[in-house]
């Protein structure tokens, strides 16, 4: 079973209809689904943001998604952040949070699918929604 990584942007899309990239990434992960889907720790962390921000419920809602889903929150392992160190030393633009997912790909040889459309510059692995 291959494996695909999610960037936050990607389940942040899913969870919001009227997000410009929502049908994009549904039709994405619909496709993905006989996959393993793993979202980084560091990327869970960035959807729970704004529901944290909303209260309880909203977070209780997201937390439903992801097990539904049967997503797998992956943890930052010491190899994660030191090839996301690594990505960040070499793209001076790429922004910490997004070398976590794309170093969590490299690290478990998987796709990481994003709505950024800068990614597949960086990484082979990188497809947009």
């Amino acid at each position: 079973m291959a494996i695909v990584v999610l960037d936050a942007s990607v389940v942040i899309a899913l969870l919001d209809a009227g997000d410009p990239h929502h049908a994009a990434a549904v039709e994405a992960v619909g496709h993905a689904r006989r996959e393993e889907l793993v979202l980084p720790s560091s990327a869970y962390a960035e959807v729970l943001v704004d529901p944290w921000r909303r209260g309880p419920d909203a977070v209780a809602v997201v937390k439903r998604f992801v097990t539904d889903l049967g997503i797998r929150i992956a943890p930052l392992t010491e190899q994660v952040a030191e090839l996301a160190a690594r990505l960040r030393a070499h793209h001076r633009a790429l922004r910490l949070p997004d070398a976590l997912v794309l170093a969590t790909a490299d690290a478990l040889e998987a796709t990481a699918l994003t709505c950024d459309r800068s990614w597949p510059r960086l990484r082979r692995r990188a497809r947009v929604v």
